[in-house]
């Protein structure tokens, strides 16, 4: 069986091969990305335009609407005169927009959108962790004393010296002169 021509390459051919290759599969994800992204853009600009078409053209319905409307009161109450079928719809459009404003102001007067359940939740949290804290804090406390007793105990046990001895009683009462076995012998007291 004879070798594959690929045999012969150095470990820095194969190297540079790699390297080169993942270079171009990079270059190219990026041009498709590109040409996607083109293309998404495209569609989204010819559905703003064709949108906005046909906003203008509902506006101009709605216009033409309204003059039917204002000749149909016209007709439906036998004025002599066109201007109170025009005057109706006017005033049912006035009451139509004081009803709206007064709505939006509702809405508005609420105040500054704030994420009031996140704060709840945030200060629920909050107080979880600090009730945690407190917990393994007397946790840690309470190993510190055990650690501290057991080793008071081991150093009782291997016959250490007692370090709280003389704890709390005057230099002059614990036997002046006598040098103490927590200083150096040549300290003065």
């Amino acid at each position: 069986m004879t070798p594959p021509e690929d045999a012969d390459k150095t470990l820095g051919d194969v190297v540079a091969e790699v390297s080169e290759k993942a270079s171009l599969l990079v270059r190219e994800e990026i041009e498709l990305a590109k040409a996607e992204v083109t293309t998404k853009v495209k569609t989204l600009g010819k559905g703003a335009a064709v949108g906005a078409a046909a906003g203008v053209f509902l506006i101009f319905a709605f216009v033409l609407f309204l003059e039917m409307l204002s000749w149909l009161w016209v007709d439906l109450f036998n004025f002599g005169a066109v201007w109170p079928g025009f005057l109706i719809t006017m005033l049912l459009l006035t009451a139509l927009a004081v009803a709206a404003g007064l709505l939006a102001k509702k809405w508005l007067s609420t105040g500054p959108p704030t994420p009031d359940m996140a704060i709840e939740e945030a200060k629920i949290t909050r107080a979880s962790l600090e009730g945690q804290k407190v917990e393994r804090d007397q946790v840690e406390r309470s190993l510190g004393r055990d650690r501290t007793a057991r080793a008071l105990d081991r150093d009782k046990s291997a016959g250490a010296p007692d370090r709280d001895r003389g704890a709390g009683v005057p230099d002059r009462d614990r036997g002046a002169g006598v040098p103490d076995r927590d200083r150096g012998a040549g300290e003065a007291f």
